[in-house]
């Protein structure tokens, strides 16, 4: 049988502050929803925005920058896989079933809150140099050595910002 593709790209906003918990091992996981927009026009020509949710579910390190950094409004890039999960209802005793992205990549966007900083990037697949490429272990720390640039002549004048 040829291997298959399990593949999701997201691009939307967080509906509701994630909520942040800890396994019995002491491993963190993040739940979230993610909204994601699309424009067509309806048979009278007029334009509708349909909005799709999305339940999310990071671990580890990045469960611990969901914690920190996104909010509810914060816009997100996504990469991950989609899982379905079953359960019975000890209740009504009946099979339940959901659908969930297990988060890989995550980069904050930005906010509508102004709460997240702009274009960070965490998780398996990171553009961020302090990352190693693994979905279970992340680097965090800074570079053993930092340049000197206190010969170049640079002054807080010559910043732009």
């Amino acid at each position: 049988m040829a291997k298959g593709v399990n593949k999701v790209i997201l691009l939307g906003n967080v509906g509701k502050d994630p909520e942040i918990r800890a396994t019995a091992g002491g491993m963190q996981v993040a739940s979230f929803t993610l909204a994601t927009a699309d424009r067509q026009k309806d048979a009278q020509g007029n334009w509708t925005d349909k909005t799709e949710w999305h339940n999310l579910v990071a671990f580890q390190r990045t469960a611990e920058i969901v914690r920190d950094y996104v909010k509810k409004g914060t816009q997100l890039y996504i990469e991950g896989k989609i899982q379905t999960r079953s359960w019975d209802d000890k209740e009504s005793g009946q099979k339940k079933y959901r659908t969930e992205i297990l988060v890989n990549d995550l980069q904050l966007l930005g906010s509508k809150g102004g709460g997240a900083s702009e274009g960070g990037s965490y998780g398996g697949e990171t553009r961020n140099s302090y990352s190693k490429p693994s979905s279970t272990s992340y680097d965090q720390r800074q570079p053993a050595t930092t340049p000197d640039y206190g010969d170049t002549g640079i002054t807080d004048d010559d910043i732009p910002f």
